[in-house]
């Protein structure tokens, strides 16, 4: 070989290899990714431009404020240490002078009861604060939680032990409770004037809506009916309250498994007197139900011609307004195949500001944008579009700003600001850019891409494809499922915690050369009534389950990837499916991670009632079959089973009696326990410890294993 020749070879084998070592420094490790702050709480003032944030910076959570032109962020608070206390129901006063929030709780949870996930021997408790917007110490109002301050600006109330108490803002002397009542207030608001109070109150049931005015003077009951009452709204004058009704428990035992439209209704009472009067009833269809996507009915009350609602009657979960004076039919606002959520109120109650998952993009239907439509006639129009996810949409007191919380596939999630005289999706502005950690790898993620397949039913399934970058021959492979099950996983960052969490680990499984597949199965959100509320769901059918297999079929059939290496990982309801996956289908799912999954569903179904529901035999055959613990005898696929003994969403005894019938059967299994955490990992370093053992599980048993799932274990 020639001198020339030789020297070629040689700078060939040097490049080669300075590319092999740029596509090794190109991993980055999970902690790093695990290290974006993730904001919530996004509030502002009732007048001027005020604003406030909670922000959670690697389980360090604190306040952040802003009041100049350019809304930069001011960090109000100083908790610095990853103790696993949230900060919640955060609020500026009508006026802007103060700011007040709860810290402490798990309110994903059941109850919201106080967590201490640092097994403290003095437990932490749930408690109010407040403190000038302008900066100083905070200061204690007391244990409680679910406060709301005055339209005075002076007082604060908020529920203590199912009672409503009231407390100075700037607690100057200690709370006392407002009035005494039976049963268990579940939620209240403030008159428009800030002298009464109205409030919804169970009573096993059935549940009453009252109005509070004074202690001499006894408490209005409005139009108290054999009924569940609900979500009261003043009307802006303070003369009237609307709210939903549905039916109150009881009845004759009715089948099981057919689907029923759930009832609800829309009334008005006055305030006053409490006589009150049916406004409308929704359509007895299945998708006139009562809706259950976030936020509920959420019924508005802001001009006194018209109340605002959503409803899923046309299919998806839309606006509507309701004519009031004269009375009339409701007004579609926001027409088209799409959902509506976190409909907000403007200051001026003259418009309604919302996320949906629509814009000028078809794949905007896995994204969401800010819409705008006034409250009382059509004419929605987009605020933001693009690439991004926008939610949590606020107007500024005083008109002028867009709040919104963004995120992109590179950038998590952040508050932004539009202002509404400027056009045009580039004006927004991200805020608090320079808060975000420099050893995060932005610019090493992947953009996932959305892709359909079909389920064995015809069913047509939506999921994200998170592809490696310089992948050669076959790799194994993931399939991640979500939890809720009403959620929807996006072509981003989410806007939800737990599934950033999840966003994260996606990327960065990608990253160690995973092909990882996001699947939107059937029980989700996002893709309208029959896609999210189908026949044969859930623990009557568990029909969902077979877009869970048909994803793990699809990765089979894709270039590159070894059908024999496909896994499985999820959390909650994706846990329960994982287990499904696992147990049902070891030959598809060759490993998986179940993290506090649902795993019997047989004790959720009551066969000694003295009345039993027509269909209960049938019903309790399809329970069992919707149950991953029927189907251990053919589990062969290695799993590792996390749960944390303070879950509030999933009991704990799900994941410790499979762990009993997998010894009892002689099952191996991997598991890791977390005492005194919740549901949704309160401390940020045990939302790392389950990501590093889900990552370093699936790698184990993925890449460094020969499969052979035909064997028993």
């Amino acid at each position: 070989m020639s001198s020339n020749n030789l020297v070629l070879v040689r700078l060939l084998l040097f490049c080669l290899l300075m590319k092999g070592a740029s596509m090794q420094a190109q991993h980055f490790e999970l902690k790093s990714i695990y290290s974006f702050p993730f904001p919530t709480g996004l509030t502002s003032a009732a007048t001027g431009s005020k604003i406030a944030f909670a922000l959670n910076e690697e389980g360090k959570r604190n306040i952040y404020v802003s009041d100049d032109e350019n809304f930069t962020p001011i960090k109000l608070t100083n908790y610095s240490s990853d103790d696993g206390q949230e900060i919640s129901s955060l609020s500026v006063s009508d006026d802007g002078e103060w700011v007040v929030y709860v810290r402490g709780g798990d309110h994903g949870g059941s109850g919201g009861a106080a967590v201490n996930s640092l097994s403290l021997p003095v437990a932490p408790k749930v408690e109010i604060f407040s403190l000038p917007f302008e900066g100083g110490e905070p200061q204690r109002i007391g244990e409680g939680d679910y406060p709301i301050i005055s339209p005075m600006n002076d007082r604060v109330a908020f529920l203590r032990n199912g009672q409503v108490w009231v407390a100075p803002i700037d607690a100057s002397s200690p709370a006392e409770r407002l009035f005494a009542i039976r049963g268990n207030v579940q939620s209240f608001s403030w008159s428009p004037s800030g002298d009464q109070v109205a409030f919804s109150c169970l009573r096993d049931d059935h549940a009453f809506l009252g109005v509070f005015s004074h202690l001499d003077q006894p408490i209005v009951w409005l139009s108290p009916a054999f009924a569940w009452d609900s979500n009261p709204v003043w009307s802006p004058d303070g003369s009237e309250i609307a709210f939903v009704r549905t039916p109150g428990k009881g009845g004759a035992p009715d089948s099981l498994l057919a689907r029923k439209h759930q009832p609800w209704e829309i009334w008005v009472a006055s305030s006053v007197t409490g006589e009150g009067m049916r406004v409308w009833k929704a359509p007895e269809t299945l998708a006139g139900s009562l809706p259950t996507t976030q936020g509920g009915a959420n019924l508005q009350w802001g001009l006194e011609s018209h109340l605002n609602f959503v409803s899923y009657h046309d299919g998806w979960p839309h606006i509507y307004a309701l004519p009031l004076k004269p009375q009339g039919q409701p007004i579609l606002l926001t027409p088209g195949d799409f959902m509506v959520e976190h409909v907000t109120l403007s200051p001026d109650k003259k418009t309604l500001v919302f996320s949906a998952n629509t814009g000028s993009d078809s794949l905007d239907l896995h994204r969401r944008h800010i819409g705008r439509v006034a409250v009382d006639k059509p004419g929605m129009e987009l605020l933001t579009d693009g690439k991004g996810m926008e939610t949590y949409p606020q107007i500024t007191g005083d008109g002028k700003a867009l709040l919104m919380l963004k995120a992109t596939a590179e950038q998590p999630l952040l508050p932004a600001v539009k202002m509404l005289e400027e056009g045009g999706a580039s004006d927004i502005k991200i805020l608090g850019e320079d808060l975000l950690p420099a050893d995060l790898p932005l610019n090493q993620l992947v953009t996932p891409k959305a892709v359909t397949f079909e389920a064995e039913d015809g069913m047509l399934v939506h999921a994200q494809l998170y592809e490696p970058v310089n992948s050669t021959g076959d790799h194994p492979a993931i399939v991640y499922i979500h939890g809720g099950p009403q959620r929807q996983m996006l072509l981003g960052w989410h806007y939800m915690d737990y599934y950033a969490y999840n966003y994260a680990l996606n990327q960065y499984l990608v990253n160690q050369g995973f092909t990882v597949l996001s699947v939107n199965y059937r029980l989700g959100i996002g893709y309208g009534y029959e896609a999210h509320k189908p026949a044969h769901g859930g623990m009557y059918g568990a029909a969902e389950y077979k877009d869970i297999k048909a994803a793990g079929a699809w990765l089979a059939r894709q270039a590159g990837i070894d059908k024999n290496k496909i896994g499985v990982y999820g959390g909650s309801y994706g846990g329960y499916l994982t287990a499904m996956a696992l147990a049902r289908d070891s030959e598809i799912f060759a490993a998986g991670v179940d993290i506090h999954g649902v795993h019997n569903f047989m004790g959720r179904l009551s066969t000694t009632d003295a009345e039993l529901a027509p269909d209960t035999e049938e019903a309790l055959r399809a329970v069992q079959k919707s149950s991953p613990v029927t189907w251990l005898d053919q589990w062969k696929s290695p799993v590792l089973i996390i749960h944390a003994d303070d879950d509030r969403n999933v009991s704990f005894h799900q994941s410790v009696d499979l762990v009993r019938r997998f010894e009892q059967k002689g099952i191996p299994y991997s598991y890791l326990v977390i005492p005194d955490d919740t549901h949704h990992w309160m401390r940020h370093a045990n939302a790392l410890k389950v990501a590093e053992a889900t990552a370093d599980f699936l790698t184990e048993q993925l890449m460094h294993k020969n499969v052979n799932n035909s064997l028993s274990l």
